[in-house]
């Protein structure tokens, strides 16, 4: 041995990225707490036959929920900006389980509004916005991607939560089944929050899994608006108006499909079994057309191709009657809403930059929320003035093509100026 020839040892293999054990730990969440948070309808009609009560008065329950969720969200999205998710999801699983348990033992309306719309509400507050902005700072090139799969929770939730909740109500009755979705999601939101690590400002891999992209002075990774100088941009106050049009309209679908199907003499499972198509096919809008559409053509055309087809899919609505065309119906509806969804998120990183991307991710969620809390309530309200949908749903697709024609006048903002 001369000493001329160095020993070089083997490239230790790279370990696994902590931002996919996120994204896992986020999506196995998103499964269980939008699930179960979109099934309410379902309790619709034992509601109704145990007390009588209005089908104003139980939606509103809901829009209740929505509105605590919303305002409650941005407080969420701007602690997870500073300390991160796990604790703010630990907590919030807390409040929804506990919602769900109590709701067990209602009895009266100011029962079923402190139980669910208050602590439900709260619960919930915590399970979207933390959820997914933590994935924005994971990852830069593959973010719209891995955003759709963890928004593809929901939509697997909402394939397997109507048939489980559905049987559980015919099996055990409804108060019976509030306690074993009560029990089941304080377990496993606590037990898989405790994997929301904190990205400590590593850099996010490229579609290899490779570190790329180191932040520069003006990347959106380290650039961003303050809340003062957002407020002042066009672009801030249409992202609201857009999500108060899709949450108007989506969730008073998503609340009162089931008594509209069951209300034409289809039975309740099988209604639940189109709410289960409509969350099943989301999964292509969240990962095909949200995440690697939107990450080739942009989260602006997502949006356009979403509105469009849950406006055709609302049309199409109006006259059905038949089993096939309501499953027809909630297909088209679910890409849409898929797609819809997962853009939002991804866009507000291109428009505001991630300084602050939890923060203004709740705001806008706000807006979803409010519009969520508005479309449900008034949905039941018209129909217990009229003893029919149609006219509800004719404002759910005016608010739906409200957005479509809001999303054509989004522009990049001058700070962040990242393409659409």
């Amino acid at each position: 041995m001369t000493g001329n020839n160095s020993f070089q040892a083997p490239a230790p293999k790279p370990r696994l990225y902590y931002g996919y054990i996120v994204v896992a730990a986020s999506f196995i969440i998103m499964v269980l707490a939008q699930g179960l948070y979109i099934v309410f309808g379902i309790f619709f009609n034992p509601l109704l036959e145990e007390f009588d009560w209005s089908r104003a008065v139980i939606s509103g329950a809901y829009s209740l929920s929505s509105i605590i969720q919303g305002v409650l969200g941005i407080a969420m999205g701007g602690l997870v900006d500073r300390f991160g998710a796990r604790s703010v999801v630990a907590v919030c699983g807390v409040f929804m389980g506990a919602g769900y348990l109590l709701m067990s033992q209602v009895n009266t309306v100011w029962q079923l509004y402190l139980f669910y719309g208050v602590i439900v509400g709260i619960g919930m507050s915590g399970l979207w916005v933390p959820l997914l902005s933590p994935i924005s700072r994971w990852f830069v090139d593959r973010r719209s991607m891995m955003t759709g799969i963890v928004m593809s929770g929901m939509t697997i939730g909402g394939v397997v939560a109507p048939l489980v909740v559905s049987r559980l109500i015919v099996a055990c009755d409804w108060r019976q089944t509030f306690l074993i979705i009560g029990g089941v999601s304080l377990f496993v939101i606590v037990v898989f929050a405790q994997f929301l690590r904190r990205d400590r400002g590593r850099l996010a891999p490229s579609s290899r899994g490779t570190a790329k992209d180191a932040p520069t002075k003006s990347s959106p990774a380290v650039t961003g608006y303050d809340l003062k100088e957002a407020a002042q941009t066009f672009q801030f106050w249409l992202c609201l108006a857009i999500l108060f049009c899709f949450g108007y309209a989506i969730l008073a679908i998503a609340v009162h499909l089931v008594p509209h199907i069951a209300g034409l003499g289809i039975s309740e499972v099988s209604a639940a079994g189109v709410l289960a198509v409509n969350g099943g096919v989301g999964i292509i809008g969240n990962i095909f057309v949200g995440g690697v559409i939107g990450d080739r053509i942009g989260n602006r055309k997502v949006l356009l191709i979403g509105f469009a087809l849950a406006i055709a899919s609302l049309v199409w609505l109006l006259p059905s009657r038949d089993l096939w065309q309501f499953h027809l119906f909630a297909v088209v509806l679910g890409i849409a809403a898929g797609s819809i969804g997962t853009s939002e998120s991804p866009l507000v990183a291109r428009l505001f930059g991630l300084k602050n991307h939890g923060l203004f991710y709740g705001i806008f969620v706000l807006g979803f929320t409010v519009g969520g809390a508005a479309g449900p309530f008034m949905t039941g309200y018209v129909y217990d003035l009229t003893g029919s949908y149609h006219n509800a749903f004719l404002t759910c697709i005016a608010f739906m093509v409200t957005g479509f024609i809001l999303s054509v006048f989004l522009r990049p903002t001058p700070k962040v100026g990242t393409e659409l």
